[in-house]
């Protein structure tokens, strides 16, 4: 079984992949967050601006086999077309994601990314791995694709996982969830604070959030 909050057809809007065709399948739940706002002040990540709690969003439900979510997700897909990419995300996606569902998305010929906290261990398969850490949450995968950090974190410095083996480093800047729309100085701070140090440090790369620049999912 697995619990799926949503899954649409996009563009990537951040990192390496960044405007790529891509469908999303956001599994639910989480490992850092229940995704409940009264549990927040006390989250490992408390900063987190996605609902991932249950199976009410776009095409989400609970789905019984690995085949039935590969054949829901290739649906969504434009038929006939190839580049096929599938990007699992939540919540924390490896809570849920086995290799009987990336061996289920292989046979309907996709290219499997996943962005991950990266506190629990990988199953193989997965074809490009992001993984993003939060907080005091400990790392354990220690090679990926691209490392994703939100900044500014005090807890979750970039220099803290200078020992991740990654092809690409990225900061993104954080945006806080509880200030209203329109009112963005802290998003903006945070932007200049994240230019800067990679500007400073130069192995790292500014990652902005393309899909709410251009108003997509």
């Amino acid at each position: 079984m697995y619990r799926v909050k949503e899954i649409f057809y996009t563009l990537q809007g951040e990192g390496a992949q960044q405007g790529r065709a891509a469908v999303f399948c956001r599994f639910s739940k989480c490992n850092l967050w229940t995704g409940r706002e009264k549990d927040r002040a006390n989250a490992v990540c408390n900063f987190c601006d996605t609902d991932f709690i249950g199976t009410d969003g776009q095409n989400g439900g609970k789905y019984a086999s690995a085949e039935e979510l590969a054949a829901r997700i290739d649906e969504l897909w434009p038929q006939g077309h190839a580049g096929k990419f599938v990007v699992c995300t939540g919540g924390e996606p490896l809570l849920q994601l086995d290799s009987t569902m990336i061996e289920a998305l292989h046979a309907k010929g996709f290219e499997v990314a996943v962005e991950t906290n990266g506190t629990l261990p990988a199953p193989p398969g997965i074809d490009w791995m992001c993984v993003s850490p939060k907080g005091t949450a400990p790392v354990v995968i220690e090679s990926c694709d691209e490392l994703k950090l939100v900044y500014p974190q005090p807890e979750a410095l970039p220099e803290q996982f200078a020992h991740i083996q990654a092809s690409h480093y990225y900061l993104s800047p954080m945006a806080d969830p509880l200030v209203r729309s329109g009112d963005d100085d802290v998003k903006q701070s945070n932007t200049q604070a994240a230019l800067e140090y990679c500007m400073q440090h130069p192995k790292w790369k500014l990652s902005v959030q393309l899909h709410k620049i251009l108003g997509i999912e």
